[in-house]
Order: structure tokens, then C-alpha cells, then sequence
């Protein structure tokens, strides 16, 4: 196998897998539909390249974490589906890096918006 078709394979699984999480986790669709709330919020404002930056590596950093997480969780569960406190314990510590990177997500939305809609109101 080519060196090409190799890559193209890989894209092709990294997509398929990206549309699997999609299809099956509710937390993956509210970060998407929040992500594009927040990238039509920032082309209503114009906001800065400085902004965009910060917002969109913020769009990206929970969106991998989710994935991530979701990843973690269908392994444990492979593992077993009974109950295992060490389990509870993986699953919930990335969980948990998802929820802090939605708390700087949203402090760094505030800190990017709020200037925009004091100038609304």
C-alpha cells in the first residue's frame, strides 16, 4: 500500500470516527451546536483575529476532549459493564477535563463577547 493511500485511509477512519461520536453522543452535538452559535456570534460582531484565535482553540480544545472522553468511556465499557469503582474513577476524571475545558471555554467567551453586547444594550 502507497504511502498516499495509507494517509488517505487514515483520514477516512479519523472521519468515520468523528461521524460515530457525532451519531451516538449527546455532549458531542451541544458542543457542536454551542461552537457554531459562538462562530456566528463572532462574524456578527467581527470580532478580532486575536478573538477568533482564542475562540476557535477553545472550540477545538473541548470538542477533542469530548472525543476523548467519549473514547475512554467505550473502552472502560468494554472492559466491563458491571460496576467498578475504578472505572467510575477513568470515566469520571475525563469527564472532568472536558468540564474544565468548557469553564475556560466559557470564561474566555465572556471575556471575548462582553464587550460586544454591552455595546447592544
Amino acid at each position: 500500500m502507497t504511502y498516499l493511500k495509507k494517509r488517505s485511509n487514515a483520514f477516512k477512519a479519523a472521519f468515520a470516527g468523528f461521524y460515530q461520536a457525532f451519531k451516538s453522543e449527546a455532549h458531542l452535538k451541544i458542543h457542536l451546536v454551542t461552537a457554531v452559535l459562538v462562530i456566528v456570534a463572532g462574524l456578527y460582531f467581527a470580532i478580532s483575529k486575536a478573538e477568533w484565535f482564542a475562540v476557535s482553540g477553545c472550540i477545538v480544545l473541548v470538542i477533542a476532549l469530548e472525543l476523548i472522553n467519549s473514547a475512554i468511556e467505550k473502552m472502560c465499557d468494554l472492559y466491563s459493564k458491571e460496576y467498578d469503582v475504578r472505572i467510575k474513577y477513568i470515566k469520571d476524571v475525563a469527564a472532568g477535563a472536558v468540564l474544565v475545558a468548557s469553564i475556560f471555554a466559557a470564561i474566555t467567551g465572556v471575556f471575548v463577547f462582553w464587550p460586544y453586547l454591552k455595546q447592544l444594550f
